[in-house]
């Protein structure tokens, strides 16, 4: 075991002298080299308002009466007419969040990206540009948690709802915000998100604790110094090692040790780059939207003398509850709040993000600086971490503590099944991933959802696809039968998570039967097991895959065809289909080297 990961493995949060480094607070790089156009991580960031003014206001908010409690957000959305535009911009460029110059991928120039700002029930309209070049590539952007009930085709996922957008073509998505609250945007094209095309998403609406700032995204990202397509091609070469990270970043930033890099690439690292900043107003509670944008790591979130308090996991507000730490896989999202009343009004503290001991990490701690009304912020804080034991499980807050707001109770399934994650070794020595006896590869080509629509039922067993007819609810029982543990994301539903642990499931328990947790991303431990349960009534054809980027990208992914006769009738507007006219010409002149599942 490497130094850091025996730290890792003690003591929440213990450094020793060795990675003083780390606390470097003087940026030796301006903003524009380590983030390009994003501000976040700065004090200069902006605060976020309670709700978006432009809307009309009955009772005061743009959703009327609808409260965290009184409205089941599956079914009772308001509808606002009110459209939020905007124009993204991916390219190539060359920015050091660490301080290690290194290609990445830029959407509008930033990273991370432009913040999505709606008010529940609002329309989102997105029209993404492809102007990577050098060399060029497909791309396309996912709305990470978003129902896209009837809308299934803006979903963004390149070979199952779409082809990818063609180098120099655009394409506008267009849909609702049905839920509320913290989420993400990331390109679903291979691991391409890995190289940073991904933003934050923020849906304002109805609150469940009180507070009086809104301090906005809180990014918590692993980070690579190879590109994406490189540790695509490690992931998928034979008896090689898996992917290790380099470090770990809060809101895009961090200090990297460039004593620890290869002797040939010392002119492209600079030590003390800079970490993030945030301000909190002394005696103010304040809002935190944690997202583990991430593409390996399972992150523990502190910060160091305060009690969190979690009001929200994934898009489900639910009761609020104290913790020093959040634990979040990839893909999950907390919203947190955080009361500025320790020590006095010139007090600073750090904050932590460490990943965790059963991640894939070289170096695993990340820190910002958080400064009180009347801080120095200049300088170092000089607080202690919480001592919190990483445990060592991967596993979220326990499900008996996380109860949503609003109370659902879930029917009995109409459809059983065990879904096993396995490992396997291809005929060219490749270790794939395997779910539920299927190891998945899209055809950019042809997507699923296209083609369904006009009626094919039958799919190559590379699609991994399971059709679940008109059964009204779906119990998944996964079984982990590798010592990897995987955050398990379902696209257009939020899913009853019943029971999870070590081993089996006994096949009885349930925690919290009458309105357990839900989410769009759950844990499962390694050697472990989580039930999990969805209401599929929404007609289209949803991913369930592991989202660890080099999990998906060896085969860790499957598709469900939900309700076929009422895919069968949609009207799928001609935008999507000119995708695949697109880069069926873009195809037919540049040969495309899809050595991955695509996704």
């Amino acid at each position: 075991m490497s130094l850091f990961g025996g730290l890792l493995s003690g003591i929440f949060g213990v450094l020793t002298n060795a990675l003083s480094w780390l606390f470097g607070i003087t940026a030796a790089l301006a903003q524009t080299a380590t983030n390009g156009t994003s501000l976040l991580g700065t004090l200069s960031a902006a605060l976020l308002p309670l709700f978006l003014t432009n809307n009309p206001l009955p009772n005061g908010y743009p959703w009327g009466t609808k409260t965290c409690t009184n409205t089941n957000p599956y079914n009772s959305s308001p509808n606002t007419g009110i459209i939020r535009s905007y124009d993204f911009t991916i390219t190539r460029g060359v920015i050091a969040p660490d301080g290690y110059q290194r290609d990445v991928m830029l959407v509008n120039g930033a990273f991370p990206g432009p913040t999505i700002e709606a008010n529940w029930g609002d329309t989102i309209q997105v029209t993404l540009h492809n102007n990577i070049t050098g060399p060029e590539e497909g791309t396309s952007l996912h709305w990470h948690g978003f129902l896209q009930t009837g809308t299934p085709w803006e979903d963004g996922v390149p070979g199952v709802m779409q082809c990818p957008v063609a180098p120099g073509k655009s394409y506008t998505y267009s849909f609702k915000a049905e839920l509320y609250g913290t989420s993400w945007y990331h390109s679903h094209y291979s691991s391409q998100y890995s190289g940073g095309a991904l933003g934050p998403i923020v849906v304002y609406g109805p609150t469940n604790a009180a507070y009086d700032i809104d301090l906005g995204p809180v990014m918590l990202t692993d980070w690579y110094h190879k590109d994406y397509n490189t540790l695509v091609e490690q992931t998928l070469t034979a008896g090689a090692a898996p992917v290790r990270s380099d470090n770990n970043l809060i809101n895009g930033k961090m200090n990297f040790n460039c004593s620890s890099v290869a002797a040939g690439d010392t002119t492209k690292c600079t030590n003390n780059a800079g970490v993030s900043k945030f301000k909190l107003t002394y005696g103010k509670t304040h809002r935190m939207r944690l997202v583990n944008a991430g593409s390996e790591a399972v992150q523990r979130f502190s910060l160091d003398g305060h009690t969190l308090t979690v009001i929200a996991n994934d898009y489900v507000p639910v009761q609020p509850y104290q913790t020093k730490v959040v634990t979040l896989g990839v893909g999950q999202r907390a919203d947190v709040l955080v009361t500025a009343n320790v020590g006095t009004a010139s007090s600073s503290y750090w904050m932590r993000s460490n990943i965790t001991s059963c991640s894939n990490a070289d170096q695993p701690y990340a820190v910002a600086a958080v400064y009180y009304s009347s801080a120095d912020t200049s300088k170092a804080p000089a607080s202690t971490a919480w001592n919190v034991p990483d445990p060592g499980t991967c596993a979220n807050d326990a499900l008996s503590t996380t109860v949503p707001m609003y109370t659902i109770t879930p029917p009995t399934p109409s459809y059983t099944h065990t879904y096993n994650i396995t490992l396997f070794t291809n005929g060219s020595g490749v270790t794939l991933w395997d779910l539920d006896d299927g190891s998945a590869r899209v055809d950019y080509n042809a997507p699923t959802l296209l083609s369904a629509q006009q009626g094919v039922t039958t799919f190559d067993a590379e699609a991994n696809l399971r059709t679940l007819y008109t059964n009204s609810s779906v119990r998944m029982i996964v079984e982990n039968n590798t010592p990897a543990a995987h955050p398990m994301h379902l696209h257009g539903f939020n899913m009853y998570v019943l029971a999870e642990g070590t081993g089996t499931w006994d096949g009885t328990t349930i925690v919290n039967p009458t309105n357990p947790q839900r989410r769009d991303v759950q844990q499962v431990r390694g050697n472990g097991y989580i039930v999990l349960q969805f209401d599929s009534t929404n007609p289209g054809v949803w991913p369930f895959h592991c989202h660890i980027s080099w999990h998906a990208s060896a085969g860790l992914f499957m598709q469900f065809l939900v309700e076929p006769e009422e895919v069968k009738k949609f009207s799928i507007p001609m935008k999507v289909a000119n995708t695949c006219t697109d880069w069926q010409a873009y195809t037919n002149v540049d040969v495309v080297d899809q050595i991955d599942s695509g996704v």
